[in-house]
């Protein structure tokens, strides 16, 4: 018996083989595009057809006896996959000191998908994972996104994030590393002028005071007289600022409110009278009059 034909097929593709001079059969084939992470098996099955000089064909696949296990073709993809961080973004500054972190791990299409159990998020030095308090994850398109709330109070200041995570091929993604700020304090407000509750008899007005933040300055500073905005209010390098204000005829009231970069603010309000009134003496009386030398006498005034 002489063989005359050796063939191979992989994923529906025939290749023919060669005798080689050892005297055995060889191929160059292509492996198949996609991983066979998701094959029944996690395998390509390799079929081989061999045909003798009589004509009779012999067909081995992945199920024969003895060989089936050496036709089984593992493909593995080499595409990493890849994090992208939601939220908070590199640099972000926010007053919520349970801030969740929130991001998302994709795997190509029809790729070997996501090894859920290789990503962790390390906030700080303690690590979340999937299954863990205060993680939770969901299905999106080739991936998933995982959003970690911190399990105790974030302190003030700066907190460091890093990603790391594989698919089920062994393909490890870059990993993604950022930092934000927990700014959880109020700036400090000092309104020098007016007094509260100060009575006046000049329409023109000017608010001064002092502000600052230790944590996420520059601050703003806004005001409204009587619930109006009263315009743009510049604050120094010292945290001094000041405005003219008019206040209208009556009881008058202003609220200055300080916010820093966080979003954090204070305010204070100061209620002030205008009373542009001139007192008149409407009636006077002097008795007794005429008066004795050196005599008391009683003086009734009436005034409105």
């Amino acid at each position: 018996m002489a063989i005359t034909k050796v063939r191979v097929q992989i994923n529906g593709v025939w290749t023919n083989c060669t005798k080689n001079t050892a005297g055995q059969w060889a191929c160059s084939a292509t492996a198949p595009a996609l991983t066979s992470y998701n094959k029944t098996g996690k395998y390509y099955p390799v079929t081989v057809e061999v045909t003798n000089d009589a004509g009779t064909v012999a067909t081995f696949n992945d199920a024969s006896a003895t060989i089936g296990s050496s036709l089984r073709l593992t493909v593995k993809e080499t595409i990493k996959p890849v994090i992208t961080l939601v939220s908070p973004t590199n640099s972000a500054l926010t007053r919520n000191n349970l801030q969740p972190i929130t991001f998302r791990v994709t795997d190509e299409t029809d790729g070997s998908g996501l090894n859920l159990s290789s990503v962790v998020l390390t906030l700080d030095s303690t690590q979340y994972k999937s299954g863990g308090a205060g993680v939770v994850v969901t299905d999106i398109a080739n991936g998933k996104q995982f959003v970690c709330t911190p399990q105790g109070t974030l302190a003030d200041g700066n907190h460091t994030i890093s990603i790391t995570a594989k698919d089920n091929d062994g393909n490890t993604a870059t990993i993604v590393s950022a930092t934000f700020t927990v700014d959880t304090t109020r700036p400090v407000l000092n309104v020098t002028a007016p007094a509260d509750n100060l009575i006046t008899n000049k329409a023109a007005c000017t608010l001064t005071g002092t502000t600052n933040d230790t944590t996420s300055s520059p601050v703003t500073v806004t005001a409204t007289l009587n619930g109006t905005d009263v315009g743009a209010i510049t604050v120094g390098d010292t945290g001094a600022f000041s405005k003219a204000l008019t206040l209208k005829e009556g009881a008058n009231t202003i609220v200055v409110k300080s916010t820093d970069k966080a979003g954090n603010f204070t305010e204070v309000t100061r209620t002030v009278k205008l009373d542009t009134s001139v007192p008149k003496l409407t009636a006077a009386t002097i008795s007794p009059n005429p008066a004795n030398a050196s005599a008391s006498v009683q003086i009734v005034l009436t005034i409105t």
